[in-house]
């Protein structure tokens, strides 16, 4: 397959929606962030996190993973993959500064922007505000404009819908453009292995292979009702993407469905005034996030893990809006007295604020009974 070809609506099947859609992805975003930032860093192995015996990678640089270390990875397990590693304490707010700069340019082209992350996003860009005949050639022009304004790398994804731009991103990584275009979209999705698809998660593909289910051709074989039988409503969504059919439009103002933060201790917690302290910053960051995207929500969950890695959530649901960081607290703080006392420790504590709606006028309501989720 070409690594760059023009996405023309002229070869599209006639069932095909003609639409011109990118998804751009920052090359190991924190990680180049820190590179750029400090020239020592440079073409080395380097992990963004803590270099505790409970801390976890946030980000790797390449360099770092040809060792095989990987986001998420517990940090103590990526010191041993490359003992040479070197951790950089996360600078959130350089971070958020920098995805400002770049969505500043996405703007540019397109209104129509869907945020996923600080470092990627979907555009749409059939119409596009530079009247650019080519999705292909907005993609290659926004990737240079990246480089130059900010110093780091994108790859991109160009396709005719989100699915296939989504998984086009990644087939040039780092610093790399490729696009499927609707002639190659179904034989594209046919050779792609199940465990690859954007959306299906490691249970759902270990499913599928004991059906027989290994690649996209595999899974177009099978009918709707078999899908829908062993998959639920998720099945006609595998149904669709089988076929290279993926129907959802970008969303520029999509509202997220919930905002959490946690954290895992170095040391268990055994005190109801040593988890209170603890859950109040995760509380503050989830009320911050709130504010800055001008977002209320009524329901509150807490999730706890104790020491034998077993987890509980609870959870309180209002008629309102909650309408202050204190209104979070006093239920998060009640949802925590219910696990107490603890005989167990707890290592991790995370607080969400979920049924989100803009900001209005609505007032603290009356909380509910608890609730095990």
């Amino acid at each position: 397959m070409p690594a760059i070809a023009a996405l023309d609506e002229g070869t599209a099947p006639p069932d095909a929606r003609h639409r011109k859609i990118i998804h751009i992805d920052m090359d190991a975003f924190y990680a180049s962030v820190e590179q750029r930032d400090n020239p020592e860093l440079r073409g080395r192995p380097v992990a963004v996190g803590g270099m505790k015996e409970r801390g976890v990678v946030a980000a790797a640089s390449y360099e770092a993973r040809r060792f095989g270390v990987r986001s998420a990875m517990a940090s103590v397990i990526a010191r041993r993959k490359c003992p040479e590693l070197i951790f950089v304490k996360p600078r959130f707010d350089v971070y958020r500064a920098v995805s400002g700069q770049i969505r500043a340019i996405f703007a540019e082209y397109t209104p129509l922007v869907e945020p996923l992350s600080l470092d990627e996003a979907y555009l749409d860009v059939t119409e596009n505000l530079r009247a650019i005949p080519t999705a292909t050639a907005i993609a290659e022009e926004i990737r240079a404009r990246i480089r130059a304004e900010t110093g780091l790398t994108a790859s991109a994804g160009v396709s005719y819908n989100k699915f296939l731009a989504k998984m086009a991103s990644d087939e040039r990584k780092p610093d790399g453009l490729f696009v499927i275009t609707p002639k190659m979209g179904p034989s594209f999705v046919a050779a792609l292995p199940v465990g690859k698809f954007h959306g299906i998660g490691p249970a759902t593909c270990s499913k599928m292979e004991a059906l027989g289910i290994r690649n996209g051709q595999d899974l177009r074989a099978q009918s709707l009702a078999f899908l829908e039988q062993h998959f639920g409503k998720a099945g006609a969504y595998y149904h669709a993407l089988a076929r290279g059919v993926d129907e959802r439009p970008v969303c520029p103002d999509r509202i997220r469905k919930s905002i959490g933060a946690e954290t895992t201790f170095e040391v268990d917690l055994f005190t109801i005034d040593e988890a209170r302290t603890a859950l109040a910053p995760l509380i503050t960051k989830v009320w911050e996030y709130c504010e800055r995207l001008t977002l209320r929500g009524r329901t509150v969950t807490l999730k706890a893990r104790y020491a034998d890695f077993q987890q509980v959530t609870r959870s309180r649901t209002g008629e309102m809006s909650l309408t202050t960081r204190d209104a979070i607290e006093s239920i998060a703080f009640e949802l925590l007295e219910s696990l107490f006392p603890v005989d167990r420790g707890l290592r991790l504590l995370g607080v969400t604020l979920s049924s989100l709606a803009p900001r209005s006028a609505g007032e603290y309501q009356l909380r509910l009974p608890i609730q095990d989720v």
